[in-house]
């Protein structure tokens, strides 16, 4: 049956009782939009962050660069890896004229979307870039400099990498919510005043705040491709020089991990900084970012459903961000170790800082969550202490999320770290060899999805419960936004904990490079096999996050939906028997208009669709991995054959090289997988309508979510193991056990490394995109279901 939309003959805006445009309501009632003055916590939270990364930057600058030598080593990793993402941003750059050309034709031509998308999208991109060019020339400054610390103490290595890995935690947290700010001082103040001085300039139209979140939510998607790209280059390049290195330096050749004769050997630190700085940040960015607009966007919403004042809900989630900025900054400072710590005690040491800074946003956010709803949330719900068990339920939600996500990080932990049975078990397969130890690597990955899918599926109950979803389910997706902000609250304080790890493998490289003692690269190496479980950590925060943003997407797009519907001056849908005007229609009247139910089989399809996107991907990655790691292997062969005097450490390897073909692989490899998920949700929205979208982000959802998991699991297990073996245990380096753990660590780089993160990625970039041509879909969608008769 086809859909039957009654034509009124107006244009409706968003109405509240009344045939009133909600944004001439708000102008009317407050011409000058005054804005809370405690919103100005996020502006002025993002600015101290920026300070902060600032400050710890010259700090790091200040610290002893090392010996010569070291020095040099530095050098080279640093060139390589500028000129890496010198390369890739111009890949990039080509990519982003040719959507924001789309977007362009969207919204000035087609009119289905806002003329400030292509710009929000552009800024997107362009700060995630920021925040990646930035944290990593912190990151390569910081490699010899750790390494030279180590020589005086563990703790002041620890001191030197975590500072220097919270440059960019704090500049991701700083940038990302000053961009966002920026944009909704724009819309919500710049525009409405500009309007009185050009009232009939295209850009100077005032919006209602549903409006201005759903046009601030396409900045996400600039975000998100940036971040695709970010991940998947960087995690190509990485892993193809680390396999390379791994597999002919370690396996074939038999000598040390960062062997200064083993060609691959720069390309690998360069690696690690590209994909584990530049992408995780990238990554993590638009985690941080998506989880603030979708929390914002269904704020608006929910002040719609329950008819009350919508700015409150909007600025809650940028308060809470900026109120974590300032608790990140105090963990930072709290960490620290002693001499002679185990592995156990400089975790202890990291989560010190990240527990205190939870802890901390736990009784901030009651304030903010109080204060800032005090008026907007009684509902008629009961009133405990002068605080409404609304707002208590709110507040509750964003606790729920830092839970979830603190339960997430220490699941990660006891899976990835080889303090624990899980990973000793893996090392303890190698006597049998490289079968075993990938077959029980991959069963661990797969068991440990178990508590994150119980976490999550716990986590999204609750809040959306504890927000009144069960009563209004708009409230409860509002809920579970929350609950994603709370668990990325005190993101520059866990993003700090990942950017270190990066920063640690590189000195035990340096300190190898250039002959330290013994003793150097002991110290060295216990940092960087905490900062495996720490990425593995930061990775299990990212796709955490991703889940409950993701969900939340879900409803962004059903918003986006109606002011599709709306551009397209479609003011009634018909459901059964009756009419509902668009700008008052619920979540479940979409929902029955559009027969999202799963006996529609576009419904059904569309989470195929979704399921294959993620394994398709991830095969899409690794394979694209073991293309470029094939060429590296050729190459490092090569030179250990026709360089003379290279393996007796006569001569010097050819670095630069091995980078070039590194760089070359990553470039080439990463379009493919990035285009089909630019490209999938605009196909599958032309194609299945809105049903097959919702489904198709519902399968890309739950597979990619445990698939993401798992993988990131896996390969931080098999990592660790290999770490186990070389401290001593079975037989230590060189040993049978040894090269049977270094082949499972090489199938599980690209595991933890290139495909598991970057399908986290996959789950919100899809979202994005569907959020972003939703009006596409609205206005095509429909004639090319009548063409093909699926009406």
């Amino acid at each position: 049956m086809a859909k039957k939309m009654l034509m009124a003959g107006y244009t409706v805006a968003g109405l509240v009782g009344g045939g009133t445009p909600l944004w001439a309501q708000e102008t009317a009632a407050q011409a000058s939009r005054t804005i809370p003055a405690v919103w100005w916590v996020a502006p002025v939270g993002s600015l101290v962050a920026l300070g902060f990364a600032l400050l710890f930057y010259f700090w790091m600058k200040k610290q002893n660069p090392g010996e010569p030598e070291m020095v040099k080593i530095a050098g080279y990793v640093k060139k390589g890896a500028m000129a890496y993402l010198k390369q890739q941003y111009k890949v990039v750059a080509i990519v982003f004229v040719i959507i924001s050309i789309l977007l362009s034709i969207m919204a000035f031509w087609l009119k289905a979307q806002s003329v400030w998308v292509p710009f929000a999208f552009l800024t997107g991109g362009f700060f995630s870039g920021l925040c990646g060019y930035l944290g990593m020339l912190s990151a390569t400054e910081a490699s010899s400099r750790t390494a030279f610390a180590a020589k005086d103490s563990l703790n002041k290595g620890l001191k030197v990498a975590f500072r220097s890995g919270a440059v960019m935690g704090l500049i991701v947290v700083g940038f990302g919510l000053i961009d966002i700010c920026l944009w909704f001082l724009l819309l919500y103040k710049g525009v409405p005043a500009l309007h009185q001085i050009y009232p009939n300039f295209i850009f100077f139209q005032p919006m209602d705040l549903k409006e201005i979140t759903v046009v601030m939510l396409c900045f996400g998607m600039g975000a998100s491709t940036q971040a695709l790209f970010a991940r998947v280059g960087g995690g190509i390049f990485t892993k193809a020089a680390d396999v390379g290195a791994d597999l002919v330096g370690k396996v074939e050749a038999g000598i040390p991990e960062d062997d200064p004769r083993n060609p691959a050997v720069i390309a690998d630190n360069v690696g690690d900084n590209v994909g584990d700085v530049a992408g995780m940040g990238a990554d993590l960015y638009e985690s941080y970012c998506g989880s603030i607009l979708a929390s914002a966007a269904l704020g608006a919403a929910t002040a719609l459903s329950l008819k009350t004042d919508p700015l409150p809900w909007v600025i809650l989630p940028m308060i809470i961000a900026g109120i974590g900025n300032f608790l990140s900054i105090i963990g930072i400072y709290a960490v620290s170790t002693k001499e002679k710590a185990t592995q156990k005690d400089l975790m202890a040491s990291l989560f010190r800082g990240i527990n205190l800074s939870s802890l901390l946003i736990v009784i901030f956010s009651a304030f903010a969550v109080f204060y800032i709803l005090k008026d907007v949330t009684s509902l008629g719900n009961p009133v405990f202490m002068g605080v409404s068990s609304g707002a208590i339920g709110i507040w509750l939600a964003i606790v729920v999320g830092l839970v979830v996500g603190i339960v997430i990080g220490k699941s990660t932990e006891y899976y990835t770290s080889s303090d624990y049975k899980p990973t000793q078990l893996v090392a303890e397969q190698t006597q049998t060899g490289p079968a075993t130890t990938i077959i029980s690597g991959m069963a661990l990955g797969m068991l440990s999805t178990i508590i994150p899918v119980i976490s999550i599926g716990i986590g999204m109950l609750l809040s959306y419960g504890l927000s009144g979803g069960f009563t209004d389910p708009i409230r409860g997706l509002y809920g579970i936004g929350l609950a994603s902000v709370g668990m990325l609250s005190t993101l520059g304080i866990t993003l700090a904990t990942d950017a270190y790890g990066p920063i640690a493998d590189n000195a035990g490289g340096n300190a190898q490079m250039t002959n330290q003692p013994p003793f150097v690269r002991e110290r060295t190496d216990a940092l960087d096999s905490l900062g495996n479980t720490t990425a593995a950590t930061g990775k299990g925060f990212a796709i955490g996050s991703a889940a409950l943003t993701a969900l939340a997407l879900l409803a962004a797009y059903i918003e986006e939906i109606r002011m599709g519907l709306e551009r397209a001056h479609v003011t009634v849908i018909q459901i059964g028997s009756g009419a509902v005007d668009i700008a008052g229609a619920s979540l479940d009247n979409f929902m029955e208009f559009y027969k999202i139910t799963l006996m529609n089989p576009k419904v059904l399809v569309g989470a195929f669709i979704g399921s294959m996107l993620a394994f398709a991907f991830a095969a899409m990655s690794m394979k694209a991995v073991g293309r470029a790691a094939g060429r590296m292997v050729q190459e490092v062969r090569r030179q250990f054959k026709e360089i003379k005097g290279l393996l007796e450490g006569k001569a010097e390897a050819d670095y630069t090289t091995c980078v070039s073909i590194a760089t070359k692989g990553a470039q080439s490899e990463m379009i493919l997988p990035a285009s089909m998920a630019l490209i999938a949700p605009v196909a599958v929205g032309l194609l299945l309508d809105v049903p097959g979208v919702m489904g198709m982000l519902v399968g890309g959802l739950s597979t990619g979510f445990v698939l993401a998991v798992m993988m990131a699991n896996s390969g931080g297990a098999w990592d660790n193991a290999k770490k186990y073996i070389e401290s001593g245990q079975y037989g230590g380096k060189g040993s049978f056990n040894h090269k049977a753990a270094v082949v499972g660590d090489t199938v599980g780089d690209p595991f933890k490394d290139t495909a598991g993160p970057s399908l986290n990625i996959l789950i919100k970039l899809m979202s994005m995109v569907a959020v972003v041509f939703a009006g596409l879909t609205v206005k095509y969608a429909p004639q090319i279901s009548q063409w093909l008769g699926m009406s």
